[in-house]
């Protein structure tokens, strides 16, 4: 799952910043996605961090 998020997190940044270097009108909802899939991704990261120090890691 983290690896989907991720990569849909980077497909979606690509398209974002695409279509603002080419003069496009991106949809609103893209700075959206593109905030909550990034707050997903740094959630999850702190978590692995936390769980490591914890000695709780996922293996």
């Amino acid at each position: 799952m983290r690896a989907w998020a991720a990569a849909t997190g980077l497909l979606i940044a690509v398209l974002y910043f695409g279509g603002l270097a080419l003069d496009l009108a991106p949809s609103p909802i893209l700075p959206l996605m593109l905030a909550a899939i990034g707050g997903f991704e740094l959630f999850l990261f702190v978590q692995d961090i936390v769980l490591k120090r914890s000695g709780n890691a996922r293996r």
